[in-house]
């Protein structure tokens, strides 16, 4: 990674220039769109010496923290693993509803003892905080937990976005995910037939994209056939969002990205041109739509792969083809590159178990093997032969699993998801996204709805941030 590599040659140099070198490369924290970061997860040059490192003997339990049960069960398939890990699994799981649970990992961490998270897991609307924001110094890099993370993330072909977001700024990974959120777009076959007289992912993907262009010209083909190219404008604001160049915050200022604030103008298009059914995301109407009983019949959702399973195929009205839409949908490239969540999993700098903990952790987002936890995640065989398949964050481990869903129709879903884990950024994202997208997408929705005009969307979103946020507003 360009940032390890940088500061390994600086240590050649005197220390004062050692020194200037270090104070160049600590970026802003708040979601610097430098380049020195642009290729990690890719190459290595130098390769560092594994760090040595030994558990405290008297310590017989590890605190794990997280905001589903998720992680946590991994454990359980590692203890089978490893007979001789003899800890004690203390859990807390507190969810993410009504912001419970970073204030309460914050406590956590600050107030440090035995009852301390040892591991703890944090997602992709506030992993920025904790990796490279105001709660990064908690976290201890990979490399000091006995993790040989240079030569791992190459061999196992790690999303270059997971690491970046990972990376704290010292250029240290500290965080890295098991799955993969590179964004695809899911479409319903059957649509595509009567539109375009093909289903074919790769024929498809041309005519929705690359770029807005296409995706709207193909939006107008498919309203001419009855039909809603999307369901609501949330369904491209994810793209839109996380295939921008610059977070929300950049040096402590508000910055409007100009592809964020395109969507402004995309959301009022599909509105004015009945392009979609204008639905919000996670309601009844939204759902509907997956199953086909909307205003009007929708092609597709834009989202990654767990999207496909944990939502559409839980509201497509089926549950094997032929009932509802299940069968009936395809993934093929998206228009703009993107990803939408994730879970990075951490540990804490002061755990008096790093052997343990790195051990763990390795095996969750690193051991690309056939006894690592991504590849039992990849192929649905966690909790035995049957479960649901998952895109995850090692390139190396989808190439050799069985990507293929009967919800998608037979199609081996790691095709287009080993690549889109490749097309997605990572360094757009800022600790305050969570509650910034929030005011954003709602001033839109005025916007689009007739209730204010541009400017005035524009002028009271940054009014909300002035309001509610430490952050400056020009």
């Amino acid at each position: 990674m360009k940032r390890i590599i940088a500061l390994f040659l600086a240590c050649l140099m005197i220390m004062s220039l050692a020194l200037t070198g270090c104070g160049k490369k600590d970026d802003s924290k708040e979601g610097s769109n430098s380049s020195d970061k642009s290729d990690s997860g890719t190459k290595t040059e130098t390769q560092e010496p594994v760090k040595e490192v030994e558990d405290d003997p008297n310590v017989k339990v590890l605190n794990i923290w997280s905001f589903t049960d998720e992680v946590p069960n991994m454990l359980k398939k590692y203890k089978d693993l490893n007979p001789d890990f003899n800890y004690e699994i203390k859990e807390t799981i507190i969810a993410t509803t009504e912001g419970a649970y970073q204030p309460a990992l914050d406590q956590a961490l600050a107030g440090g003892g035995s009852d301390a998270p040892d591991i703890y897991c944090v997602e992709a609307a506030f992993v920025l905080k904790y990796t490279q924001g105001d709660a990064h110094q908690y976290a201890a890099a990979y490399k000091d937990l006995g993790i040989d993370v240079d030569r791992l993330i190459e061999e196992a072909e790690i999303a270059p976005y997971t690491v970046e977001i990972g990376t704290n700024p010292n250029g240290q990974v500290v965080g890295l995910g098991y799955q993969a959120t590179g964004g695809a777009f899911i479409y319903r076959r059957s649509l595509a037939i009567d539109t375009w007289g093909t289903d074919d992912p790769a024929v498809i993907k041309t005519k929705i994209g690359p770029g807005w262009d296409k995706f709207f010209e193909a939006a107008e083909e498919l309203k001419a056939k009855g039909y809603a190219i999307v369901s609501g404008d949330g369904d491209i604001w994810h793209a839109v969002e996380n295939s921008s160049d610059k977070g929300w915050v950049v040096d402590g200022k508000l910055t409007i990205d100009p592809k964020r604030e395109e969507f402004l103008d995309l959301s009022k298009k599909l509105k004015d041109n009945n392009y979609h059914n204008d639905t919000q995301d996670w309601t009844d109407a939204w759902y509907a739509d997956m199953k086909g009983v909307g205003d009007k019949p929708v092609f597709g959702f834009f989202g990654p792969a767990w999207l496909i399973n944990y939502v559409m195929a839980e509201h497509c009205g089926g549950k094997a083809p032929g009932e509802g839409t299940y069968g009936d949908w395809a993934v093929c490239e998206p228009p703009i590159g993107f990803f939408w969540g994730g879970t990075w999993v951490l540990a804490n700098k002061n755990t008096k178990i790093p052997k343990t903990v790195g051990k763990i952790i390795e095996w969750i987002t690193l051991d690309s093997s056939e006894t690592g936890l991504q590849y039992f995640w990849a192929n649905g065989t966690l909790n035995g032969p049957g479960g649901t398949k998952d895109a995850v964050a090692s390139g190396a481990v989808m190439k050799k699993s069985d990507g293929t869903l009967d919800f998608l129709g037979g199609q081996n879903m790691f095709d287009v998801f080993v690549p889109a884990g490749e097309f997605a950024n990572g360094k757009n994202l800022t600790q305050y996204d969570e509650t910034i997208n929030g005011y954003w997408r709602e001033q839109v929705r005025e916007y689009t709805a007739g209730n204010k005009s541009r400017e005035q969307a524009i002028a009271d979103f940054k009014q909300q941030v002035a309001d509610n946020l430490d952050v400056i507003v020009e």
